[in-house]
C-alpha cells in the first residue's frame, strides 16, 4: 500500500471512532484514523489527575480571560481549571445560535471519551418501536434484538458494572458487580419501591467504571475525577481501551492535526474514493484513499463533512437526497429536579468517592400508565453528607468554625430528570457560509428547540420526583428547573437518521449512507429517535455491529 492508500478510513477518535478502529484492525484491515485536534496520550498527558486540591492555582475556578474565551462552555459545569485545555477554542471553531445551542466540543485525540459521564444504559425493544408505535418520524429499520449480541460485545470489552433488575424498560447486560448504592439510597429505594408497589425503581448506576480488573485496566479507585483522565484506566475511554487494542494489531495509523474537509465521491462507481483533509497546523491539503470511510466525527460534525462532500452531485452534500440530512436533532432536556435533607443517619458517613449515583428507570407511559405526552423520563442523582467545604452561615471564622466543620454536617439527596426529545423535522442543522472559522470554512448554524411535548413532560418530571423524595420521607423538599438550551445534554442524535426507505432517511439498517454504501456512519448522528438513556453504549453496539458488516461485505466483493 502506499503511504496515502488503507483499506478503511475512521474520521473521529470518541467513543464511536475509537470502536470503529478497534473492531476494523482486529478484524484485519489497515485502517487510517483522523483526529482534528491533537494527541493526547494515555497517563502521560493526564497532567492534573495526580494534583492536590490546593496544588490548582485557582483552586478549580476558571479566569477572567477563560470566561471570555469559552463563554459557552461557561454556560453550565463544565467550566472548570482542570479541564479547561480539554474543550475546543471558541475562537477559532465558531458556530451561529439560529435558536440557543449549547454545544460542547473536545477536539483531541479521544475526543469526548476522557469527559463523558460513563452511564451506560441499554435501550429496550419498546424504544426501537416508539416511532413506529407513535407515528413520529420515521421507524427503526433494527430491532432490540438486532443489536442485543453487539450490546454484549461491548459491555464485556468496556467494562460495565450494574446490576440485575428483570426490568422490561431498561434491559440488563453482561455486567461487572455493580457498585453500592449508599445507606440512605438504600433506604429510600426500598421505600420508593413499598410506596409505588413495585412499579418504580432507584437502583446503582450501570456505569463504564470497572469493578474488577480487565485486560490491562485496574479497577475504579473511586477518586471521582474521571475527566481529569484515569491513569489507571479504570474507565472506558479511547485512551485507557480502544485505542491500544488498534495499536496492538500493528494494523492502525494515526494522525492528529488532520480536519477532514470531504468525503471524495467518485460518480461512476457511486463509491466514496477517501477523504481530503486540512491539517491544521500547516493548513496544507492531503488526500488519502481507502476502501471505506467510517465517519464518526460527532452528531454535527459528522453532518458538517457530509453537507461539504459530493455537492458537485448533491447541492445539499452527500447523504442529502432524502431531504433529511442535518435534519431532527435530538438531544435530552435536563436542568430539572428536585433535593431535600435526610433525618436520622447522623452516625453514618461515606468512605472514598463513588464515581458513579443512582439511577430511576422510567416508568411513565408504560403499562396501564397514560400521560399528555410522548415517551419518558429517568432520573441520575445521589445522597451524600457535607463535608469540610460546606458553608456555615451562622459561623464564618473563629475556632467554633473549624470545629463544626471537623465534624460531618446534613445528609441530603437529590436527582436530575433526562427527558427524552421527539425527532422533528423541523429541528435542524446548517451551514452557514456568512460565518468562518480559523481555517476559512463554513461553520454550522443550530435552529433547534424544546416543543410542546417536551413542555409538558418537563412539567412532571419536576412534580414526580418532589412527590417520590417526600413519600420516602426526605424532608425540606426543594424542585429547581434553570430551562434546556438544546445541546445542554452533551447527547446529541440525529442529523443523519437510518430508516428503512432512501426517500425518508439518510442511512440504512448497517449505517450506510444510501447514497454511497461505503461511508458508515456510527456516531450520534444516526440515531433515529433518542429514548431517554444515555447514548454512548448504543453508539457503541452500533459501531461494532456495522463494522462487522462492513468486513464481511468487502470479503465478498461488495463494497
Amino acid at each position: 500500500m502506499k503511504n496515502n492508500e488503507f483499506d478503511a478510513i475512521v474520521v473521529g477518535s470518541g467513543i464511536s471512532g475509537g470502536w470503529a478502529a478497534k473492531e476494523l484492525c482486529e478484524k484485519g484491515l489497515k485502517v487510517l484514523m483522523l483526529e482534528r485536534g491533537g494527541p493526547y496520550d494515555h497517563i502521560k498527558d493526564y497532567k492534573t489527575a495526580s494534583k492536590n486540591p490546593w496544588e490548582f492555582e485557582h483552586r478549580g475556578r476558571t479566569t477572567v480571560a477563560q470566561q471570555k474565551e469559552y463563554p459557552i462552555i461557561h454556560r453550565g459545569w463544565a467550566a472548570n481549571e482542570a479541564v479547561m485545555d480539554a474543550w475546543a477554542n471558541e475562537q477559532d471553531c465558531p458556530y451561529v445560535e439560529i435558536k440557543p445551542f449549547t454545544w460542547w466540543r473536545s477536539y483531541r485525540m479521544g475526543g469526548r471519551s476522557i469527559l463523558w459521564g460513563r452511564q451506560s444504559y441499554r435501550w429496550s425493544p419498546m424504544d426501537f418501536e416508539a416511532n413506529e408505535k407513535d407515528g413520529i418520524a420515521v421507524a427503526w429499520p433494527i430491532s432490540y434484538a438486532d443489536l442485543a449480541p453487539w450490546y454484549d460485545h461491548v459491555e464485556k470489552f468496556a467494562g460495565i458494572s450494574g446490576s440485575i433488575e428483570n426490568l422490561p424498560q431498561l434491559p440488563d447486560g453482561s455486567f461487572l458487580p455493580p457498585m453500592e448504592l449508599n445507606c440512605v439510597e438504600k433506604d429510600v429505594a426500598a421505600r420508593i419501591k413499598k410506596h409505588y408497589q413495585e412499579k418504580r425503581h432507584l437502583i446503582i448506576g450501570r456505569t463504564a467504571n470497572l469493578t474488577a480488573p480487565l485486560q490491562e485496566r485496574t479497577q475504579c479507585q473511586y477518586r471521582n475525577r474521571c475527566w481529569e483522565g484515569c491513569q489507571f484506566g479504570g474507565y472506558f475511554s479511547t485512551q485507557s481501551s480502544t485505542l491500544p487494542a488498534a495499536v496492538k494489531t500493528g494494523n492502525l495509523t494515526v494522525r492528529p492535526y488532520s480536519l477532514v474537509t470531504e468525503i471524495i465521491y467518485d460518480q461512476d462507481s457511486k463509491k466514496a474514493k477517501g477523504v481530503k483533509i486540512l491539517d491544521t497546523e500547516t493548513n496544507e491539503v492531503h488526500e488519502y484513499k481507502s476502501k471505506i470511510v467510517f465517519l464518526c466525527a460527532s452528531a454535527l460534525n459528522s453532518a458538517w463533512v457530509l453537507f461539504n462532500s459530493a455537492t458537485h452531485i448533491w447541492p445539499g452534500g452527500l447523504g442529502s437526497s432524502s431531504g433529511e440530512l442535518g435534519h431532527n436533532v435530538m438531544d435530552h432536556h435536563y436542568n430539572i429536579g428536585a433535593w431535600g435533607t435526610v433525618e436520622g443517619y447522623e452516625d453514618k458517613y461515606t468512605y472514598g468517592k463513588r464515581a458513579n449515583g443512582f439511577y430511576v428507570p422510567r416508568f411513565v407511559n408504560l403499562g396501564g400508565d397514560k400521560r399528555d405526552y410522548l415517551r419518558g423520563f429517568g432520573y441520575q442523582g445521589g445522597a451524600s453528607r457535607d463535608g469540610w467545604g460546606r458553608n456555615i452561615a451562622e459561623l464564618s471564622i473563629g475556632g467554633d468554625f473549624k470545629d463544626a466543620l471537623a465534624e460531618p454536617g446534613q445528609w441530603t439527596i437529590g436527582a436530575t430528570g433526562f427527558g427524552e426529545i421527539l425527532p422533528y423535522h423541523e429541528n435542524k442543522i446548517s451551514l452557514d457560509k456568512t460565518k468562518k472559522d480559523k481555517w476559512g470554512l463554513p461553520v454550522l448554524a443550530m435552529d433547534a428547540m424544546l416543543r410542546e411535548n417536551e413542555l409538558k413532560m418537563r412539567k412532571d418530571m419536576k412534580q414526580e420526583i418532589s412527590e417520590m423524595l417526600e413519600a420516602a420521607g426526605i424532608k425540606n423538599v426543594g424542585t429547581w428547573d434553570s430551562g434546556h438550551a438544546m445541546g445542554h445534554g452533551i447527547h446529541e442524535m440525529g442529523t443523519a437518521r437510518m430508516g428503512k426507505d432512501p426517500k425518508t432517511s439518510v442511512l440504512n439498517k448497517w449505517n450506510q449512507v444510501w447514497d454511497c454504501l461505503n461511508v458508515f456512519v456510527t456516531d450520534g448522528a444516526c440515531m433515529t429517535s433518542s429514548a431517554c438513556q444515555n447514548p454512548s453504549l448504543t453508539y457503541m453496539a452500533l459501531t461494532a455491529r456495522a463494522a462487522d458488516y462492513a468486513v464481511s461485505e468487502l470479503k465478498k466483493g461488495n463494497l
